[in-house]
C-alpha cells in the first residue's frame, strides 16, 4: 500500500476482504437439516428403550410372583425395534460427526482471517481433536472458544459465551452418561452369558434389577442428548450469523489516532493489558520527538 502524504502509511480500505473467507451456507444447511433428523431419530430411538423397560418390568413382575402376560415374542419384538432406532441413529450420527468436522474446519479457517495469529491451534486440529482420545474432552472446546471470540460482530473482548458453554457441558454430560451406562449394561452381559452363570432366584431377581435400572440410566442419556442436539443446532445456525456479520465488518475502525488518544486496534487483536493467553504485551511506542518519548542519542536521529 503506498503511503498517504506526509510519510505516514495510509488507513486500511474499509470493509473485510472477501478472500480466505467462506461463506457458503452449504454445509451449515446440512448440519442444521441432519440435527433437524436427528431429533426425531432420538425420539424413536427413547420410545424402543422405553419399550424394552416395560418388557423388563414386566419380567420383574413376572419373578415376583405377579400374573403378568409375558412371552418370548414380546422380548424379540423390544429388541428388534430398538436395535432398528439404534441403527437409524448411528447412520445419522455418522453423518453428523463427517460434516461436522468440515463445518468446523471452515469455521477455524475464516477465523484465522478475522483475527490472525489469535488461535491456539491450527485448522487440521479442528478437524481432527475431535476424532483424538482423550484430548478430545477439551482441545475442540478451546477452538470453539477462539472462533467464537473471533468471530464476534461485537468484538472479541465483549463477547458472552452461554450458548457455546451450554452446548459444551450438555454434550459431555451426554458423553459420560452413556458411556457409564454402556460399561454398566457390558458388566451385566459378560456376566449373564458366562457359561457358569446359575443364579439363584434371589440373584436372577436382582440381575433383572440391574438391567431395568440400566435401561431407565440410558433412558435419561438419550434425553440429554436430544437436548444436546438442539443446542447443536442452534450453535450452528448463530456462529454461521456471526461469521457473516463479522465479515461485512471492518478490520480497522479507523486510520492512526491522534496522539494522546487510544489507536483502534485492529480486530482480533488483544486489548492493551496481557497478551493472548497470558504472553505480555506492550503499548505502542509513539514516534520520536513526541511527548512521553525520548529522543534518539546524538547522531542516531
Amino acid at each position: 500500500m503506498p503511503p498517504a502524504p506526509g510519510g505516514y502509511p495510509a488507513a486500511p480500505p474499509m470493509g473485510m476482504p472477501t478472500g480466505g473467507v467462506d461463506l457458503r451456507r452449504g454445509i451449515s444447511t446440512t448440519l442444521v437439516t441432519l440435527f433437524g433428523l436427528a431429533l426425531p431419530a432420538l425420539i424413536f430411538l427413547l420410545v424402543a428403550r422405553s419399550g424394552q423397560y416395560g418388557v423388563i418390568g414386566d419380567m420383574l413382575d413376572a419373578v415376583e410372583g405377579k400374573s403378568v402376560s409375558l412371552t418370548e415374542d414380546d422380548l424379540n419384538d423390544a429388541d428388534d425395534l430398538f436395535t432398528a432406532a439404534q441403527v437409524i441413529y448411528s447412520l445419522l450420527t455418522v453423518a453428523i460427526a463427517v460434516v461436522w468436522a468440515i463445518w468446523f474446519r471452515r469455521l477455524r479457517l475464516n477465523a484465522e482471517v478475522f483475527a490472525p495469529g489469535q488461535h491456539r491451534f491450527s485448522s487440521g486440529w479442528a478437524a481432527g481433536s475431535w476424532f483424538t482420545p482423550v484430548v478430545n474432552l477439551w482441545f475442540p472446546k478451546q477452538i470453539a472458544n477462539d472462533i467464537w471470540r473471533a468471530s464476534s460482530p461485537q468484538g472479541p473482548h465483549a463477547v458472552s459465551r452461554g450458548l457455546l458453554n451450554g452446548w459444551w457441558v450438555t454434550w459431555i454430560v451426554a458423553l459420560v452418561t452413556n458411556a457409564v451406562g454402556g460399561l454398566r449394561y457390558n458388566i451385566l452381559r459378560a456376566k449373564v452369558e458366562s457359561d457358569d452363570y446359575t443364579p439363584s432366584r434371589s440373584e436372577a431377581k436382582s440381575d433383572i434389577e440391574s438391567l431395568h435400572s440400566i435401561l431407565a440410566f440410558d433412558m435419561f442419556a438419550i434425553v440429554i442428548f436430544m437436548a444436546a442436539a438442539v443446542l447443536a443446532l442452534l450453535l450452528v445456525r448463530q456462529i454461521t450469523t456471526m461469521q457473516e456479520q463479522r465479515a461485512s465488518l471492518p478490520p480497522q475502525m479507523a486510520g492512526p489516532a491522534p496522539y494522546g488518544m487510544p489507536a483502534p486496534n485492529p480486530y482480533g487483536s488483544p486489548a492493551p493489558g496481557p497478551g493472548p493467553y497470558g504472553a505480555p504485551q506492550m503499548p505502542p511506542t509513539p514516534p520520536p520527538g513526541q511527548p512521553g518519548q525520548q529522543y534518539p542519542p546524538y547522531g542516531q536521529g
